[in-house]
């Protein structure tokens, strides 16, 4: 069971959001037993709304067959059924369809913006124990209160289960919240009850549409929800990739974690997602691992992601070169414009993609339709393609062209270096790219780093390519490593300082 309180008033009014009246209790079927939703509360100051999983584990043995690997006595006598696992996580996404979307005709303002709600889960598998659950909410903006449920309460001695009482309180929109649960309960079960088919990635990056591209932990979120299969993880975090910064660190070798003592007895029970799944591989072959911590992990300094990196080597750049307005050609999501926004010597910003739906995620993540005034009159969002002319990318001190000219195909690029170069012409513009040569690093990497890229330079073609760009229209170019610099391969991005003017103004580097 899981139940959802808000105080927002009037309270009743999540049964708009939720699109389940507080008067009736409602019925829905499972394949595996029966959900129902039903308000313990509704009242004017405070409603709760109550989702209780009735699990028939004798279906569950019943639907399967007897040449299922686990299949055994255990499948009737086990404590899963009754815990928050992908059971409960399927049946919230079939009762809650349209909540997840966001869309209430009826309190269209409600279902937009954040509301006060608490969530509770009175048994929910953790697999490395309350701490995982901070991890994976915190960031999201919750208050997180994990508390580790002991094996018997009559005999303390014996210790802690796997199993939390979680309690999330907070300002979340509840589409957002539902779609939190609905990746985060399996993910801290680290099991799904169903077969894991490629489709697993279209739900993924659909419910963590809004949040997962930018949480610290995505790498660990995505092949856990994905169990562990390495090739729909890399074909996740590519689509991720079009949704937040690029994400080469997460072509990194995961950390081993510790096996796990209970994979679970209905780890590969059949699907009870909607019709059409395609069963592929079964989650209960996967090998069984716990969600803790590597022994001394949590001693070690963390890395600091490339993207972060790469971001900050931009901005300081930015700084030296003392411009006051900036146009992020290519914006993405949106998340330099936020740190340019951030720093109130930028007087001028302004970010340009040729995907609505990058812009409309940039618009979301910089809350544009809650930021103050001031900010707002800073800022500018528009829709173009860098190769066309366009006179709204004229006027800016700098461009900056982070991780975007590998997108573009190669007979097009004089069109881009024309357009940015010739008719915009910005004093200074900064551009980043993989280094090709870095790519052996990246142990899990087959090809290049993004599906979408239509080339990787080496450091020599990329030189020759910003030394072209100079002669033909008047710049000149400095060099700087982005990451570790391997002394034989060079730093994994690679970043060119373009400007107008005398050489020492180019930000230093290696011409």
């Amino acid at each position: 069971m899981l139940t959802i309180s808000t105080t927002v008033r009037p309270a009743t009014d999540l049964g708009f959001l939720l699109h389940k009246h507080p008067d009736r209790v409602q019925e829905f079927g499972q394949s595996y037993g029966t959900a129902r939703v039903f308000y313990p509360e509704a009242g004017e100051e405070r409603c709760t709304a109550a989702l209780m999983l009735d699990v028939d584990p004798v279906r569950l043995v019943r639907s399967r067959g007897r040449s299922t690997p686990d299949y055994a006595l255990g499948q009737y006598v086990n404590d899963r059924p009754y815990a928050a696992s992908s059971l409960l996580a399927v049946a919230l996404a079939d009762v809650f369809r349209t909540a997840r979307t966001g869309r209430c005709d009826s309190r269209p303002e409600l279902a937009a913006g954040p509301i006060p709600l608490e969530i509770t889960l009175p048994v929910l598998p953790c697999r490395g124990g309350p701490e995982m659950a901070h991890r994976f909410f915190e960031p999201l903006g919750w208050t997180v209160e994990a508390q580790a449920v002991p094996l018997d309460e009559g005999f303390p001695e014996w210790g802690d289960s796997r199993y939390v009482r979680l309690s999330l309180r907070g300002e979340v929109r509840l589409a957002d919240a539902l779609n939190h649960l609905y990746v985060l309960l399996p993910v801290l079960d680290d099991a799904k009850h169903y077969w894991i088919a490629s489709d697993e990635v279209d739900k993924l990056i659909r419910a963590g549409e809004s949040w997962l591209a930018a949480h610290p932990d995505r790498s660990l979120i995505t092949r856990r929800y994905l169990g562990r299969r390495r090739a729909l993880a890399r074909t996740a975090f590519a689509r991720l990739a079009e949704l937040g910064d690029d994400v080469e660190e997460d072509l990194e070798p995961p950390v081993e974690e510790d096996p796990a003592a209970d994979p679970g007895p209905t780890a590969d029970a059949p699907s009870s997602e909607p019709a059409g799944e395609l069963p592929a591989v079964p989650a209960g072959e996967l090998p069984a691992v716990s969600a803790g911590e590597a022994p001394g992990e949590r001693d070690a300094a963390p890395k600091r992601p490339l993207n972060v990196l790469r971001r900050e080597a931009v901005l300081g750049a930015l700084a030296e070169s003392g411009a006051h307005s900036v146009i992020d050609l290519g914006c993405g999501s949106g998340q330099l414009v936020g740190a340019l926004l951030d720093r109130p010597e930028f007087t001028k910003v302004a970010g340009v993609d040729v995907s609505a739906q990058a812009l409309a995620i940039a618009a979301r993540r910089l809350r544009l339709d809650r930021m103050p005034d001031r900010r707002r009159e800073r800022l500018r969002l528009f829709q173009g393609a860098l190769t066309y002319t366009d006179d709204r990318f004229a006027g800016y001190d700098a461009a900056v062209l982070m991780e975007v000219v590998e997108h573009v195909d190669p007979p097009r690029l004089n069109a881009l270096e024309r357009v940015v170069f010739g008719a915009a012409r910005p004093g200074h513009v900064i551009v980043t790219t993989p280094n090709a040569e870095y790519n052996v690093r990246y142990d899990f990497l087959e090809g290049m780093r993004h599906p979408d890229h239509r080339f990787e330079w080496t450091r020599a073609q990329f030189q020759a390519w910003a030394a072209g760009v100079c002669r033909e229209y008047g710049y000149h170019v400095a060099f700087r490593p982005v990451g570790d610099d391997d002394p034989e391969l060079g730093p994994p991005t690679q970043m060119a300082l373009f400007g107008r003017g005398s050489a020492a103004n180019a930000g230093g580097g290696d011409d």
